[in-house]
């Protein structure tokens, strides 16, 4: 499957997304992205060890603190923070995890692979999102 069938069936799949590296500052891209996807239906679960909220959602500090199924983990945090990502949304029973675009990391991508889940690497969520017109079957 090509990454982008790949990034149509995680957008077409999930409704919630839980955006590890969530930042509280506007004028990031990891605040804007996921204000955006907020904006267009899909629901938004932060994470970040700095933050109580951003975007108007309560934050956790990690992916193993938040309290319900984590199925798709979208990652804004560099490339060597990524395979421990990946090892923790694998435990936290993820199907799919995104890295933002620029991100990148082929252990995360063994990982994930190895465990079943999805995986896009180096794309962003607003642009194929954009790209497809894709929004959340709500």
């Amino acid at each position: 499957m090509s990454t982008d069938d790949v990034a149509e069936q995680i957008l077409r799949t999930f409704d919630t997304i839980t955006v590890v590296g969530a930042s509280a500052n506007p004028a990031k891209p990891s605040n804007g992205v996921p204000a955006l996807m907020k904006s267009l239906g899909w629901r938004i679960i932060p994470v970040n060890p700095t933050a109580e909220t951003i975007v108007g959602e309560a934050v956790y500090p990690a992916l193993a603190d938040v309290p319900e199924q984590v199925d798709f983990v979208d990652v804004f945090r560099p490339s060597a923070d990524c395979p421990q990502i990946a090892r923790e949304a694998v435990a936290a029973g993820a199907k799919a995890l995104w890295l933002q675009l620029g991100i990148t990391s082929p252990e995360a991508r063994a990982i994930a692979e190895e465990a079943g889940l999805l995986y896009v690497e180096d794309r962003c969520l607003k642009i194929e999102q954009q790209r497809t017109g894709i929004t959340p079957k709500r």
